[in-house]
């Protein structure tokens, strides 16, 4: 029996390492998505933490000095969030890239597997249609052979 070769298998087992690239760059870029989210939430609970410290500070017994640094600390961490909220936009627009490149990767090696899978159904074709040529060709020959036995008995 015939073996089948895909003519282009080493196009398709490359397409498949582009795809487990992007699949390992997407949980990469989602892992970074999810660890910016965080340090966003720490962050956002820091800064009700100072504000009720401030709060705190300024209905007790003032200290210009205490709710000076409070109010620095709060500037600062306002600042923290800023950058932290930027951070997170590009978190997200990476992640976006990254499915996007994942899509375009699986749908590459989708279409590939799509071609082997044809090339294997006209292989088989092919296959069926030469075992039925020789099929054909020994019950021919059977057939000549046996009446050219019955010719020569009779």
């Amino acid at each position: 029996m015939a073996k089948f070769v895909y003519r282009l298998q080493n196009i398709l087992n490359i397409k498949n390492k582009i795809e487990n690239q992007a699949k390992s760059a997407y949980a990469e870029a989602m892992g970074r998505l999810r660890k910016v989210q965080s340090e966003l939430e720490v962050l956002i609970a820091r800064k009700k933490s100072l504000e009720d410290d401030y709060r705190r500070l300024a209905t007790g017994i003032l200290s210009p000095i205490s709710l000076k640094e409070a109010k620095n600390a709060m500037d600062y961490n306002k600042e923290e969030i800023k950058d932290k909220l930027l951070e997170l936009r590009v978190a997200e627009k990476n992640l976006d890239v990254a499915k996007t490149k994942l899509n375009e990767a699986v749908k590459d090696r989708k279409i590939h597997e799509k071609l082997r899978e044809h090339s294997f159904e006209e292989f088989l074709a092919e296959l069926s249609a030469q075992e039925k040529k020789e099929i054909d060709e020994i019950v021919s020959y059977r057939f000549t052979a046996d009446s050219e036995k019955d010719i020569k008995e009779n």
